[in-house]
């Protein structure tokens, strides 16, 4: 476990595991170490690859520094890179995919990208999305969670049962966050997926909903140097022993 020191001052927390060339996992919207879908991954990918899991800004053990930009946090990735030794490729999962495409518009030091199911709004910062951000800012802990969530299309048994879970309970502490991923989507144009142009490998799932499956496919499109597959899996979610294999033969 280490830390990293981003341009601003924050302190971004990390952990490593493997040996082999670096790789980034980057965590969705209100996840961080503690709480975070890519443990078993970061797992299996750490025969071929030195894994780095990192906290986002403002969750776990990073800390944080207002006001927050999308630029940020692409410098928090600069930092991390340089700490860990570039170049690195990155992982990203749902919004965490904007955070990576970020970075590689950024001309950051990144091998290759893959990226699952990234929520890429084709109306380009539109005035529903900055709404969405705003009305993100205004609720705080339980209610920005369930509006969020909803919002995004969790199915309603999936969040009936996430209620009350240590999950919801970790995502409550980090509900600040959430505007945070908010305003990263309405950064991510199309202008920018074209400046994007390191070799990236776009996945969806089998079992998500059609914008979903729409927002990949579209995503794919719009990048200069992308490939683009479907893996069986379950709404916005592929299982890791799936992920790994496809994952590692694309970053190698």
């Amino acid at each position: 476990m280490g830390t990293a020191t981003s341009r601003d001052g924050t302190r971004i927390a990390y952990e490593s595991a493997g040996s082999g060339p670096p790789l980034i996992l980057i965590d969705a919207a209100g996840h961080y170490r503690a709480n975070s879908p890519l443990g078993e991954l970061a797992d299996l990918l750490a025969a071929d690859f030195t894994v780095h899991r990192y906290d986002r800004r403002g969750r776990g053990d990073s800390t944080d520094t207002l006001p927050y930009a999308p630029e940020r946090e692409v410098e928090d990735l600069a930092a991390l890179i340089a700490t860990v030794g570039g170049p690195a490729s990155l992982y990203g999962y749902s919004s965490g995919c904007l955070l990576a495409l970020h970075a590689a518009a950024a001309g950051l030091d990144v091998h290759r990208l893959a990226l699952l199911e990234p929520p890429l709004d084709p109306a380009e910062g539109s005035a529903e999305q900055r709404a969405f951000t705003t009305k993100l800012r205004e609720l705080s802990g339980a209610d920005a969670v369930t509006f969020f969530l909803t919002s995004i299309g969790v199915p309603e048994e999936m969040l009936a049962g996430m209620r009350g879970s240590p999950h919801w309970t970790a995502m409550v502490s980090v509900a600040h966050t959430l505007a945070y991923d908010s305003s990263l989507s309405e950064a991510t144009t199309a202008g920018l997926l074209a400046r994007a142009a390191t070799p990236a490998l776009i996945l969806g799932s089998a079992g998500s909903s059609d914008d979903l499956a729409g927002m990949a496919a579209t995503a794919a499109a719009l990048l200069p140097n992308a490939v683009h597959r479907t893996l069986p899996g379950e709404w916005h979610q592929v299982p890791a022993t799936t992920l790994a294999p496809v994952v590692a033969d694309f970053l190698r």
